[in-house]
């Protein structure tokens, strides 16, 4: 046993198990087997969740959900009694659906090995019969899985074990929770496909954390109430911090929320929310109308404390689960129903950024003594931790959000046809759209996008859209056949919304995908701009005012003459024609809509 290992901990594991395993048991797990030194390969993974799955009598089945980029099988073990490892028999059943999913960022892989010995313990040796007696359990032990075989002892220089661990990327360089709504790995678009399969009622997502030292074993995260339908907020609220984690600290741990340090040289200043979005995992979960928990183990607790840790938080999440299906599954029900209302509803809109509350509420943080040296390497703060020297800290957390920028919720959107990557991401989420069958003419509003400005290096590929002016715009418009119509009376509408919509940060046209409406493709030439600019400043004294004054203003705009002649160019119908900035997805009310039927 590691010399760090907590005592209290030890005690709580003493208490819960019934008996320990040994390297002869048969079920041992690899990493069980190497005292958690190691963790196994890919290979190994499935060789020993097939055996498993073989001795089960009928309670896992093993699966392939997709293939890698570097053709690697992608598996999924799924588990239940009664024979329910179908989405059509667990929802005969009427049992909730737990997608609990380890390896998305393989350097942090306590899930996998959790997940196996937890599996072991309900199919295998008697531990846990009744793990699932009223739930089903979909797990992916390896979500990254070309990520997880490049392995090796460099990639976490935060963390402490297993000795070599795999890499944050996938084989293409993309971080796959950032990828939940461009869909650009083939692993997302494979994970997409078994979620609209199964369509889970809670996902689990885990994690190992970086940043500060302290004493819990893990953190969760949640998404803030106000980026949940109603009845998943209260179900979460009610849940983690009133049933799960309480379950768990029994079982020896400590846990505390998600602690994203508001000055990481002075954890006393206080804790705030990290920012979660539909990128990720937990926020993908919250547009799609459910649950979802975010596991960070602590990254400088040993392998097998963190594999332990996430062991019993899994199954404390489990255990609540089974022993009030009906209140997970009524959460999931009535968050359907309220996403597909929301267009029914006069002047809907959605909030879709979020900013700080103001006001926080005070947290008490159990952690360790540090002190802050002044570096001449860095000329920062050298912090360090003694975890000899437990300390409690009385602090503030800025945890909770509010809503900020909403979006408008219409009867229905329509996608000209040839955008067709926009349409090749609703088919990759599911999301049901229609086609026009005619050409027709109809009232739509449609946002005028100005002043873009992009990030100035690329994040996962692309140069998000930082910032830009929108202006919705009433215009009557031709709709030719074959135009796609998303409506939003069904449970997909906040999805939708979060694709379409240029408010929202992960929306189709911040990622990237629609650069090109800012780009005009006519130009004028300088000695014809210039007579055009006479000619306007003759028709329009109020314009050479205006023009005057930003030559006064603006000494960089002053000094650029390209920018002068812009100036005049930008406003005449020679640049108008170009619709420079139209949105091409634009926004039809119920009456419009019923044209298009």
């Amino acid at each position: 046993m590691p010399a760090t290992f907590p005592a209290r901990l030890l005690l709580g594991l003493i208490a819960a198990a019934p008996f320990t395993l040994h390297a002869k048991d048969s079920w041992i797990t690899p990493a069980e087997a190497s005292g958690f030194r190691t963790t196994p390969s890919y290979a190994d993974t499935e060789a020993y969740l097939r055996r498993l799955a073989d001795a089960s009598q009928d309670t896992l089945r093993v699966e392939t959900f997709g293939t890698s980029p570097e053709g690697r099988p992608m598996t999924v073990v799924v588990a239940a009694k009664d024979g329910d490892l179908t989405p059509e028999r667990a929802r005969a059943a009427g049992k909730p659906i737990v997608l609990l999913q380890a390896g998305i960022h393989p350097g942090e892989i306590e899930g996998k090995d959790a997940g196996l010995m937890l599996l072991r313990d309900f199919a295998a040796t008697g531990r846990l019969p009744h793990l699932l007696d009223h739930a089903v359990l979909v797990f992916i032990p390896v979500y990254s899985v070309d990520g997880h075989e490049n392995s090796g002892p460099y990639f976490r220089i935060n963390q402490n074990g297993p000795e070599e661990m795999g890499f944050r990327g996938q084989s293409q360089y993309l971080n796959l929770n950032r990828d939940y709504v461009k869909a650009d790995a083939p692993e997302t678009r494979a994970w997409l496909k078994l979620w609209n399969a199964w369509r889970p009622d809670l996902l689990i997502d885990i994690h190992t954390t970086d940043g500060a030292d302290y004493q819990y074993d893990l953190t969760w995260y949640a998404e803030d109430a106000h980026k949940l339908p109603p009845s998943v907020a209260a179900w979460q609220q009610a849940t983690y911090a009133g049933k799960v984690m309480p379950r768990y600290e029994k079982l020896g741990h400590l846990a505390s929320p998600y602690l994203e340090f508001r000055d990481g040289r002075d954890i006393t200043k206080g804790i705030q929310n990290f920012g979660s979005g539909p990128r990720f995992s937990t926020g993908y979960a919250a547009i799609r109308n459910r649950a979802g928990l975010l596991i960070e183990t602590h990254m400088l607790k040993s392998y097998e404390v963190r594999v332990r840790a996430t062991y019993d938080v899994v199954r404390s999440v489990l255990d609540t689960v089974d022993a009030s299906p009906a209140a997970l599954l009524d959460a999931s029900k009535q968050a359907d129903a309220w996403a597909a209302s929301l267009a029914a509803r006069p002047g809907a809109t959605l909030p879709v950024t979020f900013r700080e509350d103001p006001t926080p509420t005070p947290f008490t943080l159990k952690g360790y003594a540090f002190t802050q040296t002044p570096s001449d390497i860095s000329g920062d703060t050298w912090v360090r931790y003694d975890p000899t020297r437990k300390k409690t800290y009385a602090i503030q957390s800025w945890n909770g959000l509010l809503p900020d920028v909403a979006a408008p919720v219409p009867a229905a959107w329509a996608i000209p046809a040839q955008w067709t990557q926009i349409i090749e991401r609703l088919d990759a989420h599911g999301i049901p759209y229609t086609r026009t069958t005619r050409s027709l003419r109809v009232p739509v509003s449609r946002d005028r996008l100005t002043q873009p400005r992009w990030a100035e290096k690329p994040f996962e590929g692309h140069h998000l859209l930082r910032d830009v002016t929108i202006t919705p715009t009433p215009e009557t418009v031709e709709l030719p056949a074959g135009t796609v119509i998303v409506r939003a009376d069904n449970t997909d509408a906040v999805l939708a919304l979060n694709l379409l919509d240029p408010r929202a940060p992960d929306s189709m046209l911040r990622w990237g995908y629609l650069d090109a409406i800012f780009e005009p493709k006519e130009y004028g030439e300088p000695r014809v701009q210039e007579a055009l600019a006479r000619d306007m400043i003759a028709k329009d004294p109020a314009l050479k005012a205006t023009f005057d004054e930003k030559l006064r203003s603006d000494p960089a705009f002053a000094a650029n003459p390209r920018a002068r002649l812009s100036f005049f160019f930008e406003r005449s119908p020679w640049y108008a024609a170009q619709e420079v900035g139209a949105y091409p997805v634009v926004r039809l009310d119920a009456a419009a809509l019923q044209q298009a039927r």
